[in-house]
C-alpha cells in the first residue's frame, strides 16, 4: 500500500541538515495547519500544504542529502493525496513528514558539531523546542554543545526521541481505529530520530508492519506487533538510559623546543575548567521553566482558538488548538501526570475534529486545563466536555431549528383560542413572544452556521457568533426583552384579573341584552 511504502521511504532516509531556520518553522507551522484544517475545509488544508511546498524549495538547497529532499517532497505529494480520503490519512501523513524534518534538524546539529562549527543558539532553542526538551535538559544541550561533547548532544536527543515512541505505542491499540493509526505514525516519525543509534531491536520494518495490519485490520497480527514493538521501545529506553562518557578537551603537543614557559603554561590545558565545570545529566525535575512556559503557551493557543471560534473562523481555531496540544505535551509533570490529563488530551483531539467548532467548547477546554492545574479534573468541567462533545455541530444545529420552528406554535394556538380583540390577551401573547424571540434567533443562527460549516462559506459560518446565546451582548439583549416580557405579561394579566374582578372593581357589562326567545311562542 502506498502508505506502508512511504513510512519505509521516511524511515530509511538519510541524514541531512536543515540550516534555514525560517523556513523550517514555515514548513512545521504550514504542516500543523494543514492537518488541523482538514476536517474543516479540504481547500484550506490545501493551501498550507502549498505554503508547506513554498517552504521546503526554500529549505531544499540547504539540504545535503537528495533522498531526503525527494522524500519530503514524496511526503507532500503524498499528502496532498490524503486530501481525498478521511482526515487521518492527512494527519498522518503530517506526523510523518515532521519526523524527517524534525530528524534532519538534529542531523545539521550533529553535523555542524562534527566539523568543528558550534551550531547558533536559535538552532539549539529550535532543537530543544522541536524535541520537547525540559529547561535543565536544553540548558544542558547548549552546555554539552558548547563543550564539543556531539556524542552527549546526540544521547540527549535520541534519549527524548526514545520517550516520544514510548508514549506513543502506549497510546496504540489492536484495533482499527484512527486513533491508533495516528499514534502508530506519531512513533514511527518519532523513530527516526533514533534509527541510526544501533541501540536495541527495535526497526523501522516493525512500524510498517504494524501500519499494514492495522489497515488490513489483522487484529492478530496488530496485537503481535504492537507488543513486540513495545518490548523494542523498552529494550531502547534502556539501552539510553546511561549518558555516554565526556570527552577530555584534546590539546595539540607541545612542540620539542618549547621553554619552560611555555610547558607551564600548557600543562594547566589538559583538564579544562569548562570541562570539569560542565553538570551532570540530570534527571528531568518535576515543574521546570520550560513546563511552565509550555503551560503558558497552551493558554495563550486557547485563547486565540476561543477568538477565532468566537468570529467563525474554525481553521485558525483548529490550529491553535493544535498548538495548544504541542505544547502540553512538555507541560509541568504534575500536569502531565494528573489522572485524568490523557482524558483531557482525549477531548482535544475531538474537539480539533469537530467540523462546526463553537466558543463553549473552547471554553470548557480552558476550564478543564485550569481544572487539571489543581490535581484534577472537577465533575462540573468533566461534565463540561462531555456536553461539548456530544451536543455539537449537526444534532446542536439540528435540535435548535426545531425548537426554532415550534416557537411560534405556541402563539398560534393561543391567538386562536382567545382571539386578538382583548388588549390583555394581546400583551400576554407578545410577552411570550418576546421570551421565545432568543430561541427563534437562535436555531436559525445556528442552521445557518451548521449550513456555512458545510459548504465552507466564511460568511455563513460566522453567523452563530451573533446569536443571543453565544455573543457578548446577548445578556444585555436577553435581559432587556425579558424585563420587556415581564411588563406585558404583568399588564395583561392584572387587565384579566380586573375584567373578572379578581383585583379592583368589576367593571359594568357592556354588552346589550339579547332578547329571549320563547320556543313554545314561536311555534
Amino acid at each position: 500500500m502506498r502508505r506502508a511504502v512511504l513510512l519505509a521511504a521516511l524511515l530509511g532516509a538519510g541524514s541531512a541538515a536543515a540550516q534555514d531556520l525560517a523556513a523550517y518553522r514555515e514548513l512545521t507551522r504550514s504542516l500543523d495547519a494543514a492537518a488541523a484544517a482538514r476536517p474543516q475545509s479540504a481547500e484550506a488544508a490545501l493551501t498550507q500544504l502549498d505554503r508547506a511546498g513554498a517552504a521546503l524549495e526554500r529549505l531544499a538547497p540547504t539540504l545535503e542529502s537528495r533522498p531526503l529532499v525527494e522524500g519530503l517532497r514524496g511526503t507532500l505529494g503524498q499528502a496532498r493525496a490524503a486530501l481525498a480520503r478521511t482526515p487521518a490519512d492527512l494527519q498522518a501523513q503530517v506526523l510523518l513528514a515532521r519526523g524527517l524534518a524534525r530528524g534532519a534538524l538534529s542531523a545539521q546539529t550533529l553535523s555542524r558539531l562534527g566539523s568543528g562549527d558550534a551550531p547558533s543558539p536559535n538552532q539549539l532553542r529550535l532543537l530543544a523546542q522541536e524535541f520537547g526538551l525540559s529547561a535543565a535538559a536544553a540548558q544542558a544541550l547548549q552546555t554539552d554543545a558548547a563543550a564539543g561533547q556531539i556524542e552527549r548532544v546526540a544521547w540527549r536527543l535520541q534519549r527524548a526521541a526514545a520517550a516520544k515512541v514510548q508514549a506513543a505505542l502506549g497510546e496504540a491499540q489492536p484495533e482499527r481505529s484512527a486513533a491508533s493509526y495516528l499514534a502508530l505514525a506519531r512513533a514511527a516519525g518519532w523513530f527516526t530520530a533514533v534509527q541510526d543509534t544501533g541501540a536495541g531491536s527495535l526497526r523501522a520494518a516493525q512500524f510498517t508492519e504494524a501500519l499494514g495490519q492495522l489497515t488490513a485490520g489483522d487484529r492478530a497480527g496488530l496485537t503481535a506487533s504492537l507488543a513486540e514493538l513495545r518490548r523494542g521501545s523498552a529494550e531502547l529506553m534502556r539501552a539510553l538510559a546511561t549518558p555516554p562518557a565526556r570527552q577530555q578537551a584534546a590539546t595539540p603537543a607541545p612542540p620539542a623546543a618549547d621553554t619552560p614557559a611555555a610547558e607551564s603554561a600548557a600543562a594547566p590545558a589538559e583538564t579544562t575548567p569548562a570541562t570539569e565545570s560542565t553538570p551532570s545529566d540530570p534527571a528531568p525535575p518535576a515543574d521546570t521553566p520550560s513546563g511552565e512556559v509550555a503551560l503558558a503557551q497552551a493558554y495563550a493557543a486557547l485563547g486565540r482558538a476561543l477568538s477565532a471560534s468566537g468570529h467563525g473562523d474554525p481553521v485558525t481555531a483548529r490550529a491553535e488548538l493544535a498548538r495548544a496540544r504541542t505544547a502540553l505535551e512538555t507541560a509541568p509533570a504534575p500536569l502531565r501526570t494528573a489522572p485524568d490529563f490523557e482524558g483531557y488530551l482525549a477531548a482535544l483531539g475531538e474537539a480539533q475534529e469537530r467540523r462546526s467548532l463553537r466558543p463553549d467548547s473552547v471554553q470548557a477546554l480552558i476550564a478543564g486545563l485550569a481544572g487539571l492545574e489543581r490535581g484534577s479534573l472537577p465533575a462540573v468541567d468533566r461534565a463540561s466536555l462531555a456536553a461539548t462533545g456530544t451536543f455539537g455541530g449537526g444534532l446542536r444545529a439540528g435540535l435548535l431549528l426545531l425548537l426554532a420552528l415550534l416557537a411560534p406554535v405556541p402563539l398560534y394556538l393561543l391567538n386562536l383560542a382567545f382571539g386578538g380583540r382583548n388588549p390583555f390577551w394581546r400583551a400576554i401573547t407578545a410577552a411570550l413572544a418576546l421570551l421565545l424571540l432568543p430561541t427563534f434567533v437562535e436555531g436559525l443562527l445556528g442552521a445557518v452556521g451548521w449550513l456555512g460549516d458545510l459548504l465552507g462559506v466564511a460568511a455563513l459560518r460566522a453567523a452563530p457568533a451573533f446569536s443571543p446565546w453565544a455573543s457578548p451582548f446577548g445578556l444585555p439583549l436577553r435581559a432587556l426583552l425579558t424585563a420587556a416580557a415581564l411588563g406585558l405579561a404583568v399588564y395583561g394579566f392584572r387587565g384579566l384579573c380586573v375584567q373578572f374582578g379578581l383585583l379592583g372593581s368589576r367593571r359594568e357589562a357592556t354588552l346589550a341584552p339579547t332578547p329571549t326567545v320563547e320556543w313554545e311562542e314561536a311555534l
